[in-house]
């Protein structure tokens, strides 16, 4: 117990402040390239999503054979044999899987679109409600457009999310970084 309360007194990391600033830079500048080659980062991403997806139903099968004996042996090892099919075709063909990422994310935004419009609307006598609804329609529209652009949307939504994921944490790290370099 003694371990957790001595490391809760000082809450910064045991790493430099330089190791967060360059861990940044480099997601920054993989970000970047992201962001110019969205397609390519869109099959990367999704071969990457099959890999993991394979991974998993190897494991699932392992774990089926370990536990013969349990009464769900059969349905464990046909939900491993469909993630390894599942994995292995998205690392062989990802345009359809980045088809299917596309539609899932469409409709979040759809979705969510929508109930922060309802959200908004309900609440009108409340102060920022007019942003709620701003941001319920810009999801919306995107998520129309989406839909609306595919199967095209499917070449670049998954590489721009990964883009934008990669800058913003990259950013994010190098704040960090700086901020530690003045705290020390």
């Amino acid at each position: 117990m003694s371990d957790l309360t001595a490391s809760r007194t000082d809450p910064r990391p045991r790493t430099r402040w330089g190791w967060f600033v360059a861990l940044g830079i480099a997601q920054l500048v993989l970000g970047v390239i992201a962001w110019f080659d969205v397609i390519a980062f869109t099959i990367a991403g999704v071969i990457f999503l099959g890999a993991l997806v394979l991974v998993a139903g190897v494991f699932q099968i392992v774990h089926a054979f370990m536990d013969r004996q349990w009464g769900g042996f059969a349905l464990h090892l046909l939900v491993g044999v469909l993630y390894v099919i599942g994995g292995l075709l998205l690392m062989d063909d990802p345009f359809p899987g980045a088809l299917l990422i596309t539609i899932f994310v469409a409709a979040a935004l759809i979705i969510g679109g929508i109930l922060r419009i309802v959200i908004g609307v309900q609440h009108r006598q409340m102060p920022g409600w007019g942003l709620l609804v701003g941001g319920g329609v810009i999801s919306l529209l995107v998520g129309v457009m989406l839909v609306w652009m595919l199967p095209w949307s499917a070449l670049w939504v998954v590489g721009t999310l990964i883009a934008v994921e990669l800058i913003v944490h990259g950013v994010s790290w190098i704040q960090f970084g700086l901020a530690l370099r003045k705290t020390a």
